[in-house]
């Protein structure tokens, strides 16, 4: 879509109880912000994801903190979650990168990781997909990805947009083209970039994208820092974009003492660099559990140049 429609009084009353503040940062990481002060004359600076330089930079060339299985979280009481807060608390804190995993469970469409028992951990999708949407209204100079791990249908996914109004942030970037910037993202008002890893046949919705079709990424399973590589995974290597998968991988889910062992630099920068070195390319996603722990807003904005 390339133009807001008219929010329901509901969603607007939502937006402004989750927007910390509408008028300036969006987080606390150092990677939000809708602007600020600056500028000539005392007029405030207008910012791209929290800074005025990201604004002429293409979305390829704009690094982005991720969080892995960002529906999965402690605050929600999951098990063995990846994630400490929930999406909401994500996106205020800096979060601009989401991966979703997508279920259909006897009709109901959730969020939910491989088990989508109430006692695992499981949210209704337009819900959480609502949360995104208040975000993204009452923050319009952030741009947010999505990477869906779906076990539902493209359509399904597309009326879980519908439903929840997200689909009214949403870019569609033509296979082949250069990326628009941030800039005219936010100026378009579509800031949201959503990827999905299971199409169909025939893609029905443009907007709807295979994140292999434009990204490459590295291995995602290792068991101990030492196992890290940045070796080639999914995704051809001519692709635009580059995930980095920087998490360690329990036997039942997500694990904090893991992310005590590999978000801290000087592990962490130095992986992300070793990997932009040998793949040539410049990480884009970068993803992480438990990301309030360790330097991962740190390494975002060093790979940003800040």
């Amino acid at each position: 879509m390339t133009s807001l429609s008219t929010r329901s009084a509901a969603l607007a009353c939502i937006g402004a109880l989750l927007c910390m503040s509408c008028n300036g940062s969006s987080g606390t990481g150092g990677a939000g912000g809708t602007g600020g002060a600056g500028g000539t004359g005392g007029q405030p600076s207008l910012k791209c994801n929290g800074h005025e330089e990201l604004c002429d930079r293409r979305f390829d060339e704009v690094a982005y903190p991720m969080a892995h299985n960002a529906m999965s979280n402690a605050a929600a009481g999951w098990l063995s979650p990846n994630q400490d807060f929930g999406i909401t608390r994500q996106l205020n804190d800096g979060i601009r990168g989401l991966m979703l995993d997508t279920y259909d469970q006897d009709g109901e469409l959730l969020l939910c990781h491989e088990i989508c028992d109430p006692a695992v951990g499981n949210q209704p999708l337009f819900e959480g997909l609502g949360e995104i949407a208040s975000f993204l209204e009452a923050n319009p100079r952030e741009v947010v990805s999505i990477i869906f791990e779906n076990y539902i249908t493209h359509a399904q996914t597309a009326s879980a947009m519908q439903e929840s109004g997200l689909i009214d942030f949403v870019y569609a970037q033509p296979l082949g083209e250069p990326w628009p910037t941030l800039g005219e993202l936010i100026e378009a008002r579509t800031p949201l970039v959503v990827f999905q890893e299971k199409m169909p046949p025939e893609a029905e919705f443009p907007w709807l994208m295979n994140i292999y079709d434009y990204a490459k990424e590295t291995p995602f399973s290792f068991a101990t820092p030492e196992d890290f590589t940045c070796d080639p995974n999914r995704g051809d290597e001519a692709n635009s974009l580059f995930l980095i998968n920087h998490f360690l991988t329990g036997v039942l889910g997500g694990n904090p003492t893991f992310a005590e062992m590999v978000n801290f630099n000087p592990l962490f920068i130095d992986r992300v660099r070793q990997c932009q070195e040998e793949r040539g390319a410049f990480p884009n996603f970068i993803a992480v559990d438990f990301y309030d722990i360790g330097d991962l807003f740190n390494v975002v904005d060093t790979l940003n140049g800040f």
